[in-house]
């Protein structure tokens, strides 16, 4: 018998919903599944749901996993995501996201860094072989002892979560579930290195409510989400303001125009998660006619020095909200008022939401002596980025604090108190979600001989884009993918001649 929660969980969410709406839908598949991973899409009410949870759940256990013990996770933004987090939580583990583009030199550091015991994916994903990729990690990491995927032609020693979600078990979860647990670990670069981030029940859940609630997401809303959930802002995005809405999660693999319009009116969606510069491009569009439904808009900005300069949002039949996210630190929301400016942020507390005075304290924005923004509250883990000791002296402990250093430059308007965010990180290239130390660009160009180069420019909508020169293009692509390097990287190399 399950008994009542410490504190929430995100299965004590779901469980919540389930007895009060057992038969109402849950989770939606992108309508182009089938072309994403070979598999047709699956629409689940939370009944349905609940059972899927607890035959992963159950496989989790069957398969030797003890509490606690870490099981990597790389799958598309598809139901069988938020059915193997869900189902890794009930069986009393913890998920580390692994992004798509990760290949096998960062999959091994990652499955290393957290000791992960179980490694999660599908077949194939856009043609991909991540059925391999996740055989040949976990080869290199001594702490696998489970290999498992979903999908069709798995490699021998992969055991089938298809078959899983097939079988019936009575074998149950621990029965009393912690939110203070550690539920999530993501991965972040800063400029002191690769940082494995773990966070509480309770800081996802923080997250979550300071997107849901700034936004005014409904309960009951049907939420599509066209955000990859392998991070902190993915997550909280989709699986956090789903569980919090009560309603469905309807779910889009990034990115395709003409589909994502149809996945909104198939599932009649009044709430989108996007990245912002897609979020954008909405305003250029006739809404009113080809997504009637939609009436709000969550825009993720990956690089938040760029929201000041955005256009104005004109559509008055959504609102806007903008997510400020600063890696796998934290994040804040802004909703932008009648004229579609962004909201001016000011230092301090914030609520959630900001316009009612008393509000729950969401988090907190901070100027650093040096000039940075830092952030501290609820969903904010300090220890994940405390500075390393110093070298040749154990004894010497590293100064604590509260906060996490964001390093984005910042400074305050004099004439509105409010905060102008001016530069990301120096050292610190971004493309997309991904981002690099600029040394580790240089050493990986290093490897490919004389003449090679690999550099970063910048992108007005991923922040940085790669370029690489080689004397030949095509034995430096090659090279970098027996690296096992990110198709970012490696695609740096591509003729230039060449349609892109």
């Amino acid at each position: 018998m399950i008994q009542n929660n410490a504190s929430p969980t995100l299965d004590g969410l779901f469980r919540r919903i389930l007895a009060r709406r057992p038969n109402a839908p849950a989770l939606l598949d992108p309508v182009n599944k089938q072309r994403v991973t070979g598999q047709p899409p699956k629409r689940l009410t939370f009944a349905q749901a609940d059972r899927a949870i607890s035959a992963l759940s159950a496989h989790f256990i069957e398969a030797g996993l003890p509490a606690n013990s870490v099981v990597a996770i790389q799958l598309p933004n598809t139901v069988e995501f938020m059915l193997t987090v869900l189902a890794a939580h009930r069986a009393g583990l913890i998920v580390a996201l692994l992004p798509l583009l990760w290949r096998q030199a960062e999959l091994t550091v990652a499955l290393n860094r957290t000791g992960a015991r179980a490694i999660v994916t599908t077949s194939k994903i856009d043609g991909v072989s991540h059925a391999d990729l996740a055989m040949n990690a976990a080869a290199e990491a001594f702490s696998i002892r489970h290999v498992c995927g979903f999908g069709n032609d798995l490699p021998e020693g992969m055991a089938s979560l298809d078959l899983a979600l097939s079988g019936e078990s009575a074998t149950i979860g621990p029965a009393i579930q912690d939110g203070r647990k550690a539920a999530m670990i993501s991965f972040d670069v800063t400029v002191d290195g690769f940082r494995a981030v773990p966070r509480t029940h309770l800081s996802l859940i923080a997250g979550g409510l300071v997107l849901a609630l700034e936004s005014d997401v409904l309960q009951g809303s049907t939420v599509m989400s066209a955000f990859a959930p392998s991070s902190f802002a993915g997550l909280t995005s989709s699986l956090v303001v789903w569980l919090l809405s009560g309603g469905a999660l309807a779910l889009h693999h990034p990115f395709d125009g003409e589909v994502l319009e149809q996945d909104i009116n198939q599932y009649s969606c009044d709430t989108l998660v996007a990245p912002a510069q897609l979020a954008l491009r909405l305003a250029e569009i006739d809404m009113a006619s080809r997504l009637p439904t939609l009436r709000n808009v969550i825009g993720l900005w990956r690089a938040p020095e760029q929201v000041a300069s955005s256009p104005n949002w004109t559509k008055e039949q959504a609102t806007l909200t903008d997510v400020y996210l600063f890696g796998e630190a934290g994040l804040f929301g802004a909703r932008r008022a009648a004229d579609g400016a962004p909201a001016p942020i000011l230092p301090g507390p914030h609520g959630a939401p900001r316009e009612v005075p008393g509000s729950s304290i969401a988090g907190e924005i901070v100027l650093t002596p040096k000039g940075t923004l830092a952030l501290r509250g609820p969903m904010v883990t300090p220890a994940a980025y405390a500075p390393a000791a110093p070298p040749g002296d154990s004894l010497v402990a590293p100064p604590s604090r509260d906060y996490v250093d964001t390093d984005y430059a910042a400074r305050l308007d004099p004439s509105t108190g409010a905060i102008c965010i001016t530069a990301p990180p120096s050292g610190i290239l971004a493309v997309g979600g991904y981002r690099f130390l600029s040394q580790d660009l240089q050493e990986w160009s290093k490897r490919l001989g004389q003449g090679a180069l690999l550099t970063a420019l910048p992108d007005r909508v991923s922040g940085h884009r790669l370029a690489g020169r080689a004397q030949d293009n095509a034995r430096a692509r090659e090279a970098l993918a027996e690296l096992g390097l990110n198709p970012l990287m490696v695609e740096a190399f591509r003729d230039r001649a060449r349609p892109t």
